[in-house]
């Protein structure tokens, strides 16, 4: 199975050219830095930055310069930061061409919850309802099941909702999942992870059609 590296290694290859593109917490914020170098992306952060770069290295961290989730950041040649109220403005606006999100679940429908669990203290639901509600292209990237070993692709989701049939994508540390109509369609696997393996751990509606090949990460 995939670690969190490669999992943001994988969505990577869903960035093109000229993307603007929002990182949520979590293993998204990994993504930056696999991007193939060949091309421009511009990395939005809903506390004020367009233009991220990768994490610095240990030692070369600036404390003021953090994205949405606090951690430190680096910033390309012509990067700008403004406030929160220019932030979301890009966002309501659907300016930004792609958002990827993590989640604790995420339904067969494209449902998902990515906030709150019930009986832990949250400040609130933060930029993520905004993004869901604005966003055409949502990537979730997450683990396929929890701790405990159960799915977190379910037939419907358990825990409150971000938002209601908007994710297009999932990649997990088992495969690479498509939001259908019909329900999620397995496009592509982890190396070493077994159609049986996935079907196993994945409580939805799965549709697997021909031979799925292995992810090339």
């Amino acid at each position: 199975m995939l670690d969190k590296n490669g999992i943001a290694k994988r969505i990577a290859q869903e960035v093109k050219d000229g993307y603007y593109v929002n990182l949520g917490i979590g293993i998204p914020t990994l993504v930056a830095n696999f991007v193939r170098e060949d091309i421009e992306v511009e990395f939005q952060s809903e506390n004020g930055v367009l233009g991220m770069g990768p994490f610095p290295f240990e030692g070369e961290e600036d404390a003021d310069v953090i994205n949405a989730g606090k951690q430190t950041i680096t910033t390309l040649p012509g990067a700008s930061f403004f406030d929160s109220a220019t932030s979301f403005g890009m966002i309501r606006g659907q300016h930004v061409d792609l958002t990827i999100l993590g989640a604790m679940e995420v339904s067969e429908k494209g449902d998902i919850a990515n906030w709150k669990i019930p009986g832990k203290m949250v400040k609130g639901m933060g930029g993520a309802m905004d993004l869901v509600a604005s966003a055409e292209n949502i990537i979730v990237a997450m683990m396929h099941t929890n701790r405990a070993g159960e799915s977190k692709l379910l037939k419907n989701c358990s825990l409150p909702l971000t938002g209601v049939g908007c994710v297009k994508k999932i990649v997990t540390n088992m495969a690479v999942i498509e939001v259908t109509p019909k329900g999620f369609q397995l496009l592509e696997r982890a190396p070493g992870v077994s159609v049986e393996a996935i079907i196993s751990a994945t409580e939805g509606e799965l549709i697997i059609e021909a031979e799925i090949p292995e992810m090339n990460v």
